[in-house]
């Protein structure tokens, strides 16, 4: 029997009734056979602080996050587009993943990662994603390509309380993570 491919995704918002959060969870619905997507929570990591860092160490969130990127064959960020740019709250628990330096081969070189948001506006997360590929490879992932990015525009038309309800997005969702799980499987 083929070994299951394990993929986390990280949303790049807090908040519960996030589009990013409802793009991840219906991504994990989506999944092909033989393939598995969690969901790991930034809720509980706090701002990085050097200081913080230095006098206890890594918090016990991050230090989980770091464990979940590590252990799995590829990554996901569904990030939202926050003034032209990346979401701070992402951007930091990808800061605090980073911590101490000699951890970064580990976590993250080499590691399949695919990007893909949501939001209200009419260029689905295009900055934001953009922005995201400088970090993605000053820390050495390997950005996926081969589909593009996965772009939602007019999100809230197209979500509602219990998540994705267009089912044109839900096929290309699927396809999308397909396409992603064979990309990692052949990694």
């Amino acid at each position: 029997m083929d070994r299951m491919v394990e993929i986390v995704g990280i949303a790049g918002s807090l908040r519960q009734g996030s589009f990013n959060r409802a793009l991840l969870r219906a991504a994990s619905a989506v999944m092909p056979d033989g393939a598995k997507l969690s969901i790991l929570p930034i809720d509980d990591v706090p701002l990085y602080n050097g200081d913080v860092e230095r006098a206890e160490g890594v918090p016990e969130a991050v230090a989980a996050l770091k464990t979940g990127v590590e252990r799995a064959a590829g990554l996901v960020l569904a990030t939202p587009e926050y003034n032209g740019g990346i979401p701070g709250v992402l951007k930091n628990a990808i800061d605090w993943m980073s911590r101490p330096p000699d951890d970064i081969p580990r976590v993250f070189h080499g590691k399949p990662v695919a990007l893909m948001g949501a939001t209200p506006g009419g260029l689905g997360t295009t900055l934001s994603q953009t922005g995201w590929l400088q970090i993605l490879r000053t820390l050495r992932m390997r950005v996926w390509v081969e589909k593009g990015p996965f772009y939602v525009s007019g999100a809230g038309k197209l979500f509602d309380a219990s998540g994705l309800s267009d089912a044109e997005l839900r096929e290309r969702l699927r396809n999308y993570m397909a396409a992603f799980v064979e990309h990692v499987g052949r990694a």
